[in-house]
């Protein structure tokens, strides 16, 4: 017998922000039926069956020894593990090859869409995606308990770009690719971290389901892919049509290594932004939490790092972020982060006129798509840079290493 549904998801679908809503609507994607909504609820209470399978074998073993087994699985394949264990085995036979509908061409493209995208992508990633996400206090349960506040948003930001960069790399998402690789360590520590969340003793299964749920996962997965490059729309970076069927096929074949079940995987363009506006209708509203890690993270580029005058382009970086924020998510949902209600929206403004005359030569001139290629990955570098020095690196799962050793 399933449980109940529950009780964070509402009784019926929630508003949705604005752009999505509009997009939405112009692509004639309507509320989540009836049988979609109760599945919405449903899945709060379903995590990743093939891995936590997996991660369940590795602790009752004993992770001193089932541990480097997965590590060398992971980088050098299975076969290179002699004698693998049957779970191991299992595991990475399903996952490692690619599956029969990914078009290794498609994925090429989508990659190399969002790499365009370049700094401006990910300031959308960054100051609406994951800030504005706070909003969903669904999540920020389970963050609260893996140390975010201890850790520091700014970390798990660069972790999260860190993974983002390994996906859309060239050649990322290949046999045993680091895109591949860093998106089953993902996978592995959302496991760890159900399986450690859920066993304490002030969570609440009845009230906000099972922790990193299918739910939460694929509204993460779209808001981490899909949201970033239809939001750099309104700063002027515009993909093709068909670059934006690439980044849904992308969406898919992550979200499938991620441990996405399959009705939450985009099918096509149209299939990734009704993915992403019905999860969004199904989200906790803000509460404390939601505030208690917007702040820190809207202060987080006074700590950045710049080689001249520091100081004034750290409060700089501070107004810019909170423009692009205040530009796509609205006063309400500022107000329910506890930032500044209104921030002139001066640096999309600004950006928009160059961005779109980089997107046009990229879709008109010959060789422009390589140049705005090379470009955005120059960009990516020197953001994850000045975020966290040049003499520090972002480790995925750095940050809840803790959670890995007690599970």
């Amino acid at each position: 017998m399933s449980a109940p549904t529950p009780t964070r998801h509402p009784d019926r679908p929630r508003p949705i922000p604005a752009g999505v809503r509009a997009l939405a609507s112009v692509l004639a994607i309507r509320n989540p039926s009836a049988q979609q909504w109760q599945d919405l609820g449903e899945r709060l209470n379903v995590g990743d069956e093939p891995m936590d399978r997996l991660v369940e074998w590795m602790a009752a073993t004993g992770m001193e020894q089932t541990r480097p087994l997965f590590e060398r699985a992971l980088q050098d394949g299975i076969d290179s593990v002699s004698d693998a264990p049957a779970p191991l085995r299992e595991f990475f036979e399903t996952f490692e090859p690619l599956p029969d509908w990914a078009d290794p061409e498609l994925l090429s493209i989508g990659q190399r869409a969002l790499r365009r995208g370049g700094a401006d992508g990910m300031y959308v990633a960054r100051d609406v995606s994951l800030l504005g996400g706070y909003q969903f206090s669904g999540f920020n349960k389970t963050l609260l308990r893996t140390g975010a506040l201890e850790k520091g948003s700014n970390k798990r930001f660069a972790e999260t770009m860190q993974w983002a960069m390994d996906v859309i790399a060239e050649g990322g998402l290949d046999h045993l690719g680091v895109g591949y690789r860093s998106t089953i360590r993902v996978r592995l520590i959302h496991s760890f971290v159900r399986r450690h969340v859920a066993a304490m003793p002030d969570w609440r299964p009845d009230e906000w389901g099972l922790p990193v749920n299918q739910t939460d996962m694929a509204a993460t997965l779209v808001g981490a892919l899909v949201a970033p490059a239809v939001g750099a729309m309104g700063m002027g970076v515009v993909l093709s049509p068909s670059e934006y069927t690439a980044v849904a096929h992308l969406t898919r074949y992550v979200g499938w290594l991620i441990g996405v079940e399959d009705q939450w995987l985009p099918k096509d363009f149209r299939d990734s932004i009704r993915v992403l506006a019905h999860t969004l209708t199904a989200l906790a509203a803000p509460d404390e939490s939601s505030k208690q890690l917007a702040a820190p993270m809207a202060d987080d580029p006074l700590a950045w790092h710049y080689d001249s005058l520091p100081e004034l382009r750290r409060r700089l970086a501070r107004a810019q972020h909170l423009s692009v924020t205040s530009a796509f998510l609205g006063p309400k949902a500022l107000r329910s982060l506890g930032l500044p209600s209104y921030s002139l929206p001066w640096y999309p403004l600004l950006r928009l006129p160059v961005n779109l005359a980089r997107s046009a030569a990229a879709l008109t001139v010959p060789g422009g798509v390589d140049r705005a290629d090379h470009r955005g990955r120059r960009e990516h570098a020197k953001l994850l840079r000045t975020m966290i020095g040049a003499d520090a690196s972002a480790t995925i799962g750095e940050s809840a290493a803790h959670v890995s050793r007690v599970a």
